[in-house]
């Protein structure tokens, strides 16, 4: 509705009425001017009309909409389906063009406008979340592994001669298997125990550079979000080494977004030293749909490198779901969500620690992870790896998803290369424990059910082994008691 069809509107209904909805159509309008003119995420959240309103048109912007449309190409957006159709908003094209997932699409020009506005859009959240200095990012719709790898394979062209990658280690698949995908050997450096806290090992980093040649480096790949009793790599240090030594920085922010201390490292190693990049997950950070991400930089020239690798179109829906997000939550949504999240971790720490207490274990010291929190598992572990293991099984048929029981001593090989006390990052970590994590929209009726059950499963896991039989049936005939 236009304004000459406001005017035509009023030959048929009160003039009043029509005017009063022109201000209500208005009011939409401003939010939507507000957002194309400051490319920044809103203070205060949009309704879901709003929302809506807004994509429906970007979508009569793309060609495969428009009422009077011929296509005879054999990419035309067509869609077989209505409620595939209603799922994307009418948005088929995707994002990108052939060479370049940021360029500007000639039949698709909503698409291309929703892509443009939701980099910037995230851009803001980047800066307000603590890394003051990023200039540039892009939202690519792959998951944080493949992500990395699509930096590794830009950064092949800067370095021809490169070999290897240095890479502190965290005990994730995906992250291995990033640099091996690739192209890449990993040079994997085993952390350094101090206390109860896994640390990234300087002397033996600055060692293997000295030992391999820097020359022959893609990169430093380090890491920030990670399972306790690992605790985010020590990136200023890293940063320092990789400017010292002119080797580039690729830093693996998963889920690091929704922790203030995360993104302080981050901007602080690009203040003191060398950051090319840094990736984050979409759905461990903005509750959407698993496969996207956030690739970010402090140089746009090299971050737009890294968009340009991405070979063809991409699909827009990490797009969309995001910028759905944002816009509903506004920027004060989002901080709230951290702020609880945040809070919560406390919470969670304080019952971990209280039911540890009970049953004769502790809550591990890792002060230095902002997110992740281990409980040892001593006492289960004098019964035998099985009870260790049997106490993850029990946790999670009673539906308490997210919490990792990391038993001691087990290998696992990963694309040729065998990790010993696979999952806990180390080698040979003193104890078997137990993760849980306060991540964003954890709440406190989670906290709450989880420790419940917890608790539930290690008494019963205590009667088994002194020989009485559990709601499982089983029996461990051994007594600590």
């Amino acid at each position: 509705m236009n304004i000459q069809n406001f005017s035509l509107s009023e030959k048929l209904v009160s003039s009043s009425y029509v005017r009063q909805g022109l201000q209500a159509r208005r009011g939409h309008e401003q939010l939507v001017r507000v957002l194309l003119q400051q490319g920044k995420c809103p203070e205060e959240g949009w309704s879901e009309s709003t929302v809506e309103l807004f994509l429906n048109e970007l979508a009569v912007m793309d060609s495969n909409n428009f009422l009077g449309n011929c296509g005879v190409g054999e990419r035309e957006g067509r869609v077989a389906s209505g409620l595939v159709a209603k799922r994307h908003y009418r948005l088929i094209h995707g994002i990108g063009r052939s060479g370049d997932i940021a360029a500007v699409q000639p039949k698709a020009a909503g698409s291309s406008l929703l892509n443009k506005i939701t980099n910037s859009v995230v851009l803001d959240v980047l800066k307000f979340t603590g890394v003051r200095s990023v200039s540039s990012c892009f939202v690519v719709p792959m998951a944080t592994g493949m992500s990395l790898t699509l930096c590794f394979l830009t950064l092949r062209h800067r370095r021809p001669g490169a070999r290897f990658i240095l890479w502190p280690r965290i005990d994730q698949k995906s992250c291995f298997k990033s640099m091996l995908t690739a192209g890449f050997e990993p040079v994997v450096i085993e952390n350094v125990l101090e206390g109860d806290e896994l640390r990234t090992n300087l002397e033996e980093v600055e060692r293997k550079i000295e030992e391999l040649g820097a020359e022959n480096f893609l990169c430093v790949h380090s890491t920030t979000s990670c399972f306790a009793p690992r605790v985010p790599d020590r990136l200023e240090e890293l940063a320092v080494l990789c400017a010292k030594h002119d080797i580039p920085h690729i830093v693996n922010n998963a889920y690091g977004m929704q922790s203030s201390k995360c993104m302080h490292l981050i901007q602080q190693g690009a203040r003191v030293g060398r950051i090319d990049a840094f990736v984050q997950s979409l759905d461990k950070n903005f509750m959407v749909p698993v496969g996207g991400a956030i690739i970010a930089g402090f140089d746009e020239n090299f971050i737009k490198e890294i968009s340009k690798m991405y070979p063809g179109r991409a699909s827009a829906s990490p797009s969309l779901d995001v910028l759905i997000t944002l816009l509903t939550l506004g920027a004060n949504g989002y901080k709230k969500l951290l702020a609880e999240r945040k809070e919560l971790y406390g919470h969670l720490a304080q019952e971990l620690s209280a039911l540890a207490e009970r049953h004769g274990e502790r809550l591990l010291h890792t002060p230095h992870n902002p997110i992740s929190l281990a409980m040892s598992l001593n006492r289960l572990q004098t019964h035998g790896t099985a009870a260790v293991t049997q106490l993850g099984s029990m946790l999670f048929t009673r539906q308490v998803s997210g919490a990792r029981v990391v038993p001691l001593g087990v290998e696992q090989t990963v694309s040729g290369h065998t990790f010993r006390g696979f999952m806990s990052h180390a080698d040979a970590y003193p104890c078997p424990y137990l993760n849980a994590a306060s991540a964003i929209g954890i709440t406190r009726d989670d906290i709450t059910l989880c420790i419940k059950r917890l608790d539930k499963c290690l008494k019963s896991l205590s009667k088994e082994a002194c020989g009485e039989k559990s709601e499982s049936g089983s029996v461990f005939w051994l007594c600590t008691n």
